[in-house]
């Protein structure tokens, strides 16, 4: 059962899939399609006499466009549109099988907006019935068998995901080491909010080598980030697959370094919303001369004792030459990147070429492609591995280990206190001072998918 006092787009896809569906009979409900927006700053940079430079290999790798343009490009447009539409039908679709009304008919309702109100909900059968929240609870009560008491004894989803079920309760030393791989691909150890080379690889190489793993699935979440950090991960798992059974399950985003760290397993899971591929490289240097000497009354001299001793340093423009050598690091990254991809997903380079050129894709159109093989969430992946394992008795064992939770809580009043003003005080717009701030601390090739996606609810 669901109840809502109103239902957001998202909370309504979700409660979608209940048995019957309550709202609060002055409640309203949000049926009104798909957006995406991007910020441009080629404006802003210019007032600021900023020259961005962009170097990348793929026509739709569009992460650093926002630098250099003022709207979306031609391919990034085409790119937005599929995923969102595909993304858009998906979630239609699953609407529809659950409430038995057709996509079509379910389309003419957002155009027009026609379920707003609770009655035009209800009329319109994507509600099953008006209540106030204690006639729910007394409804639920009564189902449960607790007569028409007003409190509703409930469990906690972290308690209930706790709960392990009755065969998997028997003893036993088999493990699946479900190792998670959540935010962005970070040189060094990372945090628990990032995707570090270092303790990634080790957790990989910990499930490698305990004798009580029998197979292993890898958790990605991440838009990508490292050129580097992204190898030092796939290699470890390349290592483990040799060894025992290694699955890879996408959860939201497994794009760009995402995707590189998941193309050799044996198995990829992904949901038809995932957004997965971009299979691009750029670098992204910024020439801010000019704006300190004009705005600031700022100059730079110095010494160098070699041709390209400052490569790359934003106090100066960059030279034909300079670009070449940066082209090239980005195209050799790209051609490793390709090649592991076709490696692992037993697909020609070509056609990874033209699946790739930094092209994003939902997780509906990778799995057409061949980029991923099936549709599911972590428990299946964790099911097949251990098909996989041959064991059906078995324990979980999460990776990385997690930090003290004291810890965690301190690091998260100290070090998030920036983030939580900024979302406070900027709302959404919040999103693009993130994305901004990421890719202009970026350092090296990057894999990353460049801007963060976030659909209007």
């Amino acid at each position: 059962y669901a109840y809502a006092d109103a239902y957001s787009q998202k909370a309504y896809y979700l409660s979608s899939a209940a048995d019957k569906i309550y709202l609060n009979p002055q409640g309203a409900l949000e049926l009104h399609g798909m957006m995406t927006q991007l910020m441009f700053l080629k404006g802003a940079f210019e007032k600021l006499e900023i020259e961005p430079i962009l170097i990348r290999h793929g026509k739709y790798k569009s992460a650093g466009e926002t630098f250099v343009l003022d709207k979306m490009s031609d391919e990034n447009r085409q790119q937005v549109a599929s995923f969102v539409n595909d993304i858009w039908l998906n979630m239609l679709q699953g609407i529809s099988s659950e409430r038995k009304i057709s996509v079509n008919e379910l389309q003419l309702i957002a155009d027009s907006l026609k379920a707003r109100t609770a009655y035009a909900a209800l009329n319109l059968k994507l509600v099953d019935k008006l209540a106030y929240y204690d006639e729910f609870i007394n409804h639920i009560n009564s189902k449960a068998g607790s007569g028409s008491s007003s409190k509703l004894e409930t469990i906690s989803i972290n308690k209930y995901k706790k709960v392990a079920p009755e065969d998997k309760k028997k003893f036993t030393t088999d493990r699946i080491a479900v190792i998670y791989a959540e935010g962005e691909i970070v040189d060094g150890e990372g945090d628990e909010r990032s995707v570090g080379a270092y303790r990634t690889a080790e957790a990989i190489r910990k499930a490698r080598t305990d004798d009580k793993v029998k197979a292993i699935v890898l958790r990605v979440n991440s838009p990508g980030g490292s050129a580097l950090a992204s190898e030092i991960i796939w290699r470890e798992t390349i290592l483990a697959g040799k060894e025992k059974p290694l699955v890879v399950s996408m959860s939201d985003l497994a794009a760009s370094g995402g995707y590189y760290i998941s193309c050799g397993a044996a198995k990829i899971f992904t949901q038809k919303n995932t957004i997965t591929g971009s299979i691009g490289v750029f670098g992204l240097l910024l020439n801010a001369q000019n704006m300190l000497k004009n705005k600031l009354g700022i100059t730079i001299d110095g010494y160098k004792t070699n041709t390209y001793t400052d490569l790359g340093l934003p106090t100066k423009p960059m030279s034909k030459g300079e670009q070449l050598i940066i082209q090239a690091s980005v195209d050799s990254v790209y051609d490793v990147f390709t090649s592991r991809v076709s490696t692992g997903r037993k697909i020609l380079k070509t056609t990874v070429d033209s699946l790739g050129q930094g092209r994003v894709w939902s997780g509906n159109a990778a799995l057409k492609s061949g980029l991923a093989d099936t549709t599911g969430g972590l428990q299946d992946a964790i099911a097949y591995a251990a098909s996989l394992a041959k064991i059906d008795n078995y324990r979980l064992k999460e990776l990385p280990e997690q930090e003290d939770a004291f810890k965690s809580l301190l690091s998260d009043f100290s070090g998030d206190a920036a983030t939580w003003f900024e979302a406070k005080q900027l709302g959404t717009n919040a999103a693009y001072l993130k994305t901004m701030r990421e890719i202009m601390q970026t350092q090296g090739v990057r894999m990353h998918l460049g801007y963060e996606i976030n659909f209007k609810d």
